[in-house]
């Protein structure tokens, strides 16, 4: 397990990444990794419009983590209630110039296709046809199943430099793990 981890690290210093977590996410969560993030990035010298940038990429991935995965978990809070806590992984790296922003979760298979067609018709458009489609959205407001008028998406693509990758991996016939990285 140990020469394992070695291994582990070496691939995620190898792929850029400086920052990665994987488990629980939660609003609390957020706060200390935007102050990691933020000390990081201020070490390598980032401006704090780009350290600002990347945290809200960060944010807005971590909410699609607590909104939307399949992956939870439950808890007791102080107030004697039972809360859930969605899982999933975060990582920030810097390649080519550039910051990168990961974000993974188990989602249901169900929801593979929507989100597919969705993000494959941001993916196709430029950045005013973004701001566009993004302005219709606010207007229309949230659509079945959606707890933000799908608005999450195209704030990634609007602070993205380049098209959102994502993907799909089937685990089983009940669930997929969704991917997606954003440049900035």
């Amino acid at each position: 397990m140990p020469a394992d981890l070695y291994k582990f690290k070496n691939d995620l210093e190898d792929m850029g990444v400086f920052f990665s977590f994987c488990g629980p996410v939660t609003q609390e969560l957020l706060v200390e990794i935007g102050e990691i993030l933020k000390l990081k990035m201020k070490l390598k010298e980032a401006h704090n419009n780009l350290i600002i940038k990347v945290f809200s990429m960060v944010v807005e991935m971590a909410q699609n983590i607590i909104h939307y995965s399949a992956e939870r978990s439950f808890r007791d809070s102080p107030d004697k209630e039972v809360k859930q806590i969605s899982h999933g992984v975060i990582a920030v790296g810097y390649q080519s110039d550039h910051y990168f922003v990961l974000s993974g979760n188990v989602i249901h298979n169900s929801q593979v296709e929507n989100l597919r067609e969705k993000l494959s018709l941001i993916s196709a458009m430029n950045k005013d046809e973004i701001r566009d489609y993004y302005r219709k959205q606010r207007r229309a407001g949230p659509g079945e199943g959606s707890k933000g008028a799908g608005l999450g998406l195209l704030e990634m693509a609007r602070k993205s430099n380049r098209q959102i990758e994502f993907a799909f991996k089937k685990i089983d016939n009940d669930y997929s793990f969704f991917s997606i990285k954003n440049i900035i």
